[in-house]
This record gives C-alpha cells, structure tokens and sequence, in this order.
C-alpha cells in the first residue's frame, strides 16, 4: 500500500533525526541499564532497527512505571488519584493493568485487578449484579472508605477487558481471558445502545446518559482497535459495529468544531438522528479538553494495530488546526472551544503526548519536537510534571508507549 511505504519512509527519516537527540540531561534520568528489558515482545519484520532516542524512551518508560508503583500503587493494589482527596477509580485501576501488561509485569497486574474486583464490584442488597466496576472509591460521607458512585464507567472496563485478554495471551492465563469475556457482555447489555438501527457506546448506564431527546456521547471513550479484539474474543455480539459507529460519532462531531477538533463531550439527538453540541442545560462541556486527548491515542492505536484506514483519515484530516499551533509557538493551549479560540492560558503534557502517539504515525518529525520540547523536559525521576499528576503519568506513559510491542499478542491463538 502506497501509505505504509510512505511511513516507512517517514520512519526512517525521523530515525535519523531523532538519532542522539534525546539524551538523559542529568544523573536522575539514568536508568539502570543491566535491569531485563521489558519490552519482549518480537519487532515487526519490516521495521527498522531501533535508534537511540527510541530505547531512550523505553528505558523512561520502565523507569517511570517502577516509580509510579511506588508513588501512585499502594500494597494492596488501589490506584490512588492524589489530586482528587486520595481517591481511586476505576479508570486507574485499569490504566494499571494496562501498563503492568504492556510492560510485563504479571505481580503488579494480579494485584490492580485483585483490588478492583474486592472494591469497586457493583452490589445491590449484597449481590453483585454484574461484572462492571462502580467509577469512584473513596472517604464517604460516615467517614468510611468504600464505593461513593456505583455507576460504571465504560471506559474504565473497555481497558480492563483488554488488559485481560493480552495478559491471558502474554501469561498463557485463560482465566483473564473469561473474565474479560464476562466483562464483555455487560459492557454491551449495560453501556450500548441502539439509535435509529446503530449501535452506540455510552460513557456509562443508560440512564445517566440519556434523556427523551439526547445520549450524551464521550469520544475519548472510543476504543476501536479494543472493539476489534473483542470481536475475536466474543463472536456473539457485534463489537465491529462499535467500529463503525466510533469513526461515525469522531467524524460528525469534529465538523461542529470550526478546526475539526474532537470535543469532550457531543450529543446524538434520538430523534432526528444528528450529532449536536450538548446543551446548555447539561453538566457536559462543549469544548476541546482533557477528555478529549485520548481521542488521538485511541485513534492512533487503532491504525497502528490494525492499519485501519479510517484512523488514518481521521488522523490526517483533524491533527491540522494543532500542528499549525505547534509550528508556530512550539506550544499548545490545554483547552480550545468549539471554535478553536484558546479557553486556557497554560498547556498540558497529558495533551502533548496524546498528540505525541498521533503524530508519529502522521509526521514522526513534529512527535519528535514535541518530545524533545515539551516532554523530556519535564521529566524527572520517573514523573512527569509532579508528584500528584496521577493522569498526566498514565496518558504519558500511554502516548510513549510503542505500539508495535502490542502486535504479537494480537495475533496469538
């Protein structure tokens, strides 16, 4: 295909470079260069061989993750968010497994998932009525710790079911493997629904994201190289229209931003079928924000899994408005409205290497300047930015992450 043998070129331009340019600025960047590498997983044939700044980044990424373990992970496996009054949620607690899969570490997966499963189960009169976790554990109103919102979020349990179905494949564990597959279908019985003959994701349970007009949509939800997995693992329900409805839901909203950007939330009218911005009575937010950065990862797994086409439009087509930002100030405002017009007089480095995930599949040379910019620079002994930014280590960690380490247990039996 004409496309991957312009990435290949790309790629092999940004190798050179990049070649040296990345280097460990003082003695808290060193990484113990005897310690197993993590990254197992066997190269794609065709690739090229890897060049230093890429294994300067793996050696931060296993770095950073031993550092986020003891900071962020306490014994017993909880995820603590020490920005939000100490909290845990299930969206840490899978992110967790995520990145314990990814980087090989089967003790530290055992206990995220173990601690998820004894908290965060959902109960009603002392049964659990399903196999989705509840989004918010934390210091409840009688000064007791436990569940404060039961309702579920799906994009936490998305990420769970695929953590578990790698780890399955990784550790030749088939019991992850039924677990997520458990988790499959109350993710589609609970969190999808139907609109005018297709098939959506919802953030949550229905009835927290619908009313007689609006679903209230959450596109950094949208997982689609997930659905195409899941597809293998549960023939019985239809995840590759999840596929289609995610590039659906991602191409219609951008077009009610001015720059095409995804916004954090948008609203599917039941009625007519149009996606429109959310209204100004919901608690939802028209805008282009923290939620809204997982959109370029997400989609930019997808093409990198499973070279799909649809990822690369969208990609080519929405990164525009924000590469012209970043070639003329090498900064990027945090937020944007619908418009495009800055909401926030700061940046983010969540969003810099969410973009930093896109663009090195679109423009490997702007990944490389972002990196070397805006994310190098605010590491330091394994965190990004500070001791609290427990979002900001999971969505760097994520955007660093090479994608190409995932292939191989894709296509495992």
């Amino acid at each position: 295909m004409l496309r991957q043998s312009i990435l290949k070129t790309c790629r092999l331009l940004t190798a050179l470079v990049l070649l040296g340019v990345v280097a460990c600025s003082d003695g808290d960047r060193a990484v113990n260069q005897d310690h197993t590498d993590p990254f197992t997983a066997a190269a794609e044939p065709e690739s090229q061989p890897e060049t230093q700044s890429e294994k300067e980044i793996k050696a931060v990424l296993t770095e950073s993750w031993e550092v986020y373990q003891q900071r962020f992970i306490q014994g017993d496996g909880r995820v603590i968010d020490f920005e939000a009054s100490d909290r845990s949620v299930s969206e840490g607690q899978a992110y967790g497994m995520l990145r314990a899969v990814l980087i090989d570490d089967p003790a530290t997966f055992t206990k995220t998932l173990s601690w998820a499963e004894a908290n965060l189960r959902r109960k009603q009169d002392g049964q659990v009525i399903d196999q989705l976790w509840g989004w918010q554990w934390g210091r409840q109103e009688n000064d007791q710790w436990g569940l404060i919102d039961a309702n579920f979020a799906s994009d936490a349990d998305i990420d769970a079911a695929f953590a578990l179905i790698l780890a399955a494949r990784r550790w030749q564990q088939p019991k992850y493997l039924e677990l997520a597959q458990a988790k499959l279908k109350d993710i589609w019985d609970y969190s999808t629904l139907e609109v005018k003959s297709q098939r959506y994701l919802l953030p949550g349970p229905a009835e927290a994201f619908k009313d007689p007009t609006y679903v209230y949509l959450n596109p950094s939800y949208l997982a689609p190289y997930a659905f195409r997995l899941f597809a293998e693992v549960d023939p019985e329900r239809n995840w590759l229209q999840l596929v289609n409805s995610s590039y659906q839901i991602l191409e219609k909203s951008a077009t009610l931003s001015s720059p095409g950007l995804p916004s954090d939330w948008v609203a599917l009218n039941v009625i007519t079928g149009n996606f429109e911005p959310v209204p100004a009575s919901s608690s939802f937010k028209n805008q282009y924000g923290f939620d809204a950065y997982r959109v370029w990862w997400r989609v930019a797994w997808d093409e990198a899994l499973y070279d799909a086409e649809p990822a690369w439009e969208y990609l080519k087509d929405h990164l525009q408005f924000l590469e012209t930002r970043w070639q003329a100030d090498q900064t990027i405002s945090a937020e944007f409205d619908l418009a495009g017009k800055p909401l926030a007089d700061y940046d983010a480095i969540a969003q810099y290497a969410m973009l930093h995930a896109a663009f090195n599949l679109t423009s490997p040379a702007i990944a490389a300047s972002i990196y070397q910019r805006q994310i190098a620079p605010r590491y330091q002994a394994g965190i990004w930015d500070n001791q609290s930014a427990y979002y900001s280590q999971n969505l760097v960690w994520l955007g660093l992450y090479p994608p190409a380490q995932i292939k191989p247990l894709l296509q495992s039996e």
